[in-house]
């Protein structure tokens, strides 16, 4: 039993040369000739959990996208190009529709609007075949999901609270660039910055104050299994803490939209969401330019979340013993009174002037913020603090050891459960409220969506936050620049670039087909033998590669996944998948 198993072994190998243990097979098919060929793809996996290969080229590409859009001195995307001739002939058209339909409307033609409908939809979609982005304007009949027309908007006042702080406000620039320095010498300086938000505090936990002892009045190990876990848990707010882990990512974009006005540029961002020890999250950022600590800190403590949706002090029904649907609507399991709606309780709230929303999210006071100079050995590591935890799920950031760490984990998750985390979410029916679009499938405390999960601590959304003008470039760019680089480093082309394109005027299939193979198709080799293809395939690559850098006289320290210089260090990795 001591020996190791051959297809562990395997998989081990497979991942210490980077190649995906997880691959997907697609067939390529020849319309023409009819030949088929099976090609592995990697699984494109983002957690470690899945795939350690995939997963640690997902990092680095977020590594190459922060770095490349860090300390960027000009704007990475042009503004909008001009309009052609032909698109403003057809907004011209689509004006005198609208004109014609608002003159049929008022004499009550009815015939008439059915007609310019069908014409306006029609120049819709030569409009979107142009080149234009977005709607010119909205449909008459509401949006295609079904929205309900009858049902007003409902608004609320923007007024700031009278517990917060104001905050100046100045018209934002279109500009994504921060401030140059110039020093006495005439050289030019344009630093940026990283900063850290985080949560406020739920209640005193074991920790290691710097210069003091906890507030347990003990001093704490780093490799103590208390640290993390409430010094009381019976007066820890885990609701509290819940309902702040589900509302993060709107108070972050409350924050970024403060910080805009406030500071009068278009401030752009990079950064992750994780949790903390105590199993809260916070968010570490890269910003492009600097911005005055004060001024960081004065927007994090104005910022703020409310969520006006129905109270949810009182859990009034338990788990076992849920609201019943009778078929059209949800009651009382005893008495079988209908329970309000979703538009019955938003009105209650309407209609109190004292109401108070049912959650208030805001930061902590501990804001962290420091400068970091174009090429210093601080941008390394930063990028690489900022996404430490990037490829594991929320629950693996932190390991887990103790009988307290688990059952502090297991009480957030508890509550988690409970939290409702959307207006449609089945857990308003334990607070006796019919979420909104109710339906007879809904389970109370088996919400399907990810924040109600024990592997996210409440952090359902997107962990890797990046502005839109960032880097000017998706992810899907930077992976095709590394691929673009290495191709022609090796003199490599695909069969694909050959193949003739389709022609979309007379309707021709494309050439070349693809489809998954099918796990029982007879021409489909057993996982193992497939990984002993790949595991060849980039040792092969991987020597040409490392040929051609060493005989051009390029070194793995020169290399770079965007410019016709070579690439960063992993980015032959990133090819040979």
């Amino acid at each position: 039993m001591a020996l190791p198993r051959s297809v562990d072994a395997l998989k081990n190998l497979a991942i210490e040369h980077g190649v995906c243990i997880r691959p997907i097979a697609l067939r390529r098919t020849d319309l023409t000739t009819g030949q088929t060929e099976l090609i592995d793809l990697p699984c494109g996996a983002t957690l470690e959990g899945k795939c350690p290969p995939c997963a640690k080229r997902s990092r680095h590409y977020r590594q190459v996208q922060i770095r490349e859009g860090w300390h960027r001195t000009d704007e990475p995307l042009p503004p909008p190009a001009a309009a052609t001739e032909d698109q403003k002939a057809l907004i011209s058209l689509r004006a005198h529709f609208e004109f014609y339909r608002a003159q049929a409307e008022r004499n009550a033609e009815w015939d008439q609007i059915a007609e310019l409908d069908e014409a306006i939809a029609e120049v819709e979609e030569a409009i979107a075949a142009e080149g234009l982005r977005g709607r010119v304007a909205p449909p008459h009949h509401g949006d295609e999901d079904g929205a309900d027309d009858d049902q007003p908007r409902r608004v609320r006042s923007t007024r700031r609270r009278q517990d917060v702080p104001d905050l100046p406000r100045q018209k934002v620039q279109a500009r994504t660039v921060g401030r140059t320095y110039v020093g006495r010498d005439g050289s030019t300086h344009q630093p940026s910055m990283w900063l850290t938000l985080t949560l406020d505090s739920y209640g005193a936990v074991h920790s290691i104050p710097a210069g003091r002892p906890c507030s347990c009045r003990r001093r704490h190990a780093e490799d103590d299994p208390q640290l993390g876990t409430p010094v009381d848990p019976a007066r820890y707010d885990y609701r509290r803490a819940a309902w702040d882990a589900v509302h993060f990512p709107r108070l972050l974009d409350r924050y970024w939209q403060n910080l805009r006005r406030a500071v009068g540029w278009n401030v752009q961002y990079a950064g992750c969401v994780e949790p903390q020890r105590r199993l809260a999250p916070h968010a570490h950022f890269a910003i492009r330019g600097t911005i005055p600590r004060a001024v960081l800190e004065q927007v994090a403590v104005a910022t703020y979340h409310q969520v006006w949706w129905p109270s949810t002090a009182t859990l009034r029904y338990a788990f076992d013993r849920p609201p019943v649907f009778d078929g059209e609507v949800w009651a009382d399991p005893d008495t079988g009174a209908v329970l309000p709606t979703w538009d019955e309780a938003l009105d209650v709230i309407d209609d109190d002037p004292d109401a108070e929303p049912a959650h208030l999210a805001r930061f902590g006071p501990q804001v962290k913020a420091k400068g970091v100079d174009p090429g210093a050995d601080d941008v390394s590591r930063t990028i690489g603090y900022i996404t430490k935890y990037v490829t594991k799920s929320a629950a693996d950031c932190h390991a887990i050891t103790s009988d307290p760490q688990r059952d502090h984990a297991d009480r957030l998750w508890h509550q988690l459960r409970v939290t409702p985390c959307s207006d449609r979410c089945a857990n308003w029916l334990l607070y006796g409220v019919q979420p909104k679009k109710a339906h007879g499938k809904l389970r109370p405390g088996h919400c399907k969506s990810k924040v109600h999960q024990k592997t996210t601590l409440g952090i359902g959304g997107r962990r890797v936050l990046v502005s839109r003008n960032w880097s000017g470039k998706t992810l899907a760019d930077h992976r095709a620049d590394a691929h673009a680089w290495v191709k022609a480093l090796l003199g490599v082309s695909d069969a694909a670039e050959d193949a003739p394109p389709a022609d979309h005027q007379e309707a021709k299939p494309s050439p070349i087909a693809w489809e998954l193979a099918r796990p029982d198709d007879v021409d489909l080799p057993p996982l193992e033998h497939r990984l002993l293809r790949l595991i060849s395939q980039r040792i092969q690559r991987r020597a040409q590669l490392n040929a051609r850098q060493w005989g051009s006289g390029g070194t793995s320290q020169d290399l770079s996944a965007t410019d016709s210089s070579p690439p960063t260090a992993g980015a032959s990795t990133a090819y040979a998948a």
